[in-house]
């Protein structure tokens, strides 16, 4: 009974969602959640593997994890018709309450928002676009936070502040890319007491040539005090070094204020890039605004966090999980779909007594069923 109670308190966050179905619920809805997180974890990436999956482990499923399961193992039909018609938000929403009972996001700590497509859920037949989903990862814990969908007629833009609204972030400091620096999204973060840093390309074209005045100009930056840090990393033939510039001086700020509602501006910043393989040389530079105080190795560190996301989740999601080779298409599948990957993302990754590699992970809790039950428990 211990461990179905352990095993239970997974899924208990999801326990105000609403069975979609009307009539012949011949199985659980309880049942259908915990079997398809089970097999998520255990290498799953579609219906078919999920009904699999359950009717190999279902003496471990009836005995260990108590599932009641009275018509047996759910079909891989079943499975496919219960979260093509689940309440896609809802399920987004006992997510993010569940990773925020789990994990809490220490202060300071850096959380990337970025988006991505799910490259293969498009159904051309039915004017159907490919999913585009935007999550929070939080950089020490390494979680997803949660996630939002974008909608088929919009963009990213407005999907951020709605997954932000979701997340218990005080404190943070929020990355994005040049997309969403946008005087609302810059409101959304500093209503949850986070911190910004934002980079400046050309969608904001005044902004950005005023910050290129500055730090590109060196007769003006001679006037202007800042502060500034360097790191150089070598490797695979080629040597990078990264010099960052910041400055809090009040009276570029309040120049820069006045170009849009920049609520909470406290600082803007520069990072130069030089990468050299053998003869060549490369060199860029990035500028950012930012609610920090003039801090350059904290400025540079929030801006190199902030490619985790794509390096942990989303090369992670495509590669392990094979997110991108997924069909799932009818109703809100890909959409549920992608949350179970989440869950199973997490829990794989807070499960650290074994030394491996997500995939060797997946693996092993497929084929140890003590070790599945120790991912599922945390």
């Amino acid at each position: 009974m211990e461990n179905s109670e352990s095993a239970a308190s997974v899924v208990a966050h999801f326990s105000v969602l609403e069975d979609p179905r009307r009539y012949n619920r011949r199985h659980y809805l309880r049942d259908i959640l915990v079997i398809a997180i089970c097999a998520a974890i255990g290498g799953a990436d579609g219906w078919d593997d999920i009904a699999l999956f359950g009717k190999a482990k279902e003496k471990w499923l009836r005995e260990v994890l108590c599932l009641k399961l009275p018509h047996g193992i759910p079909s891989a039909h079943t499975f496919r018709r219960v979260f093509a018609a689940l309440d896609a938000e809802q399920f987004q929403t006992c997510f993010g309450h569940w990773i925020q009972a789990v994990e809490r996001v220490t202060k300071g700590q850096v959380v990337a928002i970025d988006g991505k497509t799910l490259r293969r859920s498009h159904d051309r037949s039915l004017g159907q676009g490919a999913l585009h989903m935007v999550s929070a990862w939080a950089s020490d814990s390494g979680l997803v936070l949660g996630q939002m969908k974008v909608d088929d007629k919009s963009n990213e833009i407005p999907a951020v502040p709605e997954l932000l609204e979701m997340l218990k972030i005080e404190g943070c400091i929020v990355t994005l890319d040049a997309l969403h620096c946008q005087t609302q999204t810059v409101k959304a973060i500093l209503e949850k007491k986070a911190d910004y840093v934002l980079p400046v390309k050309e969608n904001q074209s005044r902004l950005l040539e005023a910050l290129q005045g500055l730090f590109d100009d060196a007769k003006e930056m001679h006037w202007v005090e800042c502060d500034s840090f360097r790191t150089v990393s070598k490797g695979h033939g080629r040597i990078e070094s990264r010099e960052c510039w910041t400055t809090s001086d009040s009276e570029y700020l309040k120049y820069i204020a006045t170009l849009a509602d920049w609520q909470g501006l406290q600082s803007i910043a520069m990072v130069e890039a030089e990468r050299r393989i053998g003869e060549k040389t490369t060199t860029t530079r990035r500028y950012f605004i930012s609610s920090l105080k003039s801090d350059a190795e904290l400025m540079l560190r929030a801006v190199r966090t902030h490619w985790g996301i794509e390096n942990k989740v989303h090369w992670i999601l495509d590669i392990t999980f094979r997110e991108d080779d997924s069909r799932i298409r009818r109703g809100h599948g890909a959409e549920n779909f992608a949350v179970l990957r989440h869950i199973a993302l997490n829990l794989l990754k807070r499960e650290n007594s074994a030394k491996r590699s997500l995939r060797a992970k997946r693996k092993k809790a497929a084929w140890d069923d003590d070790y599945l039950l120790k991912v599922l428990t945390g």
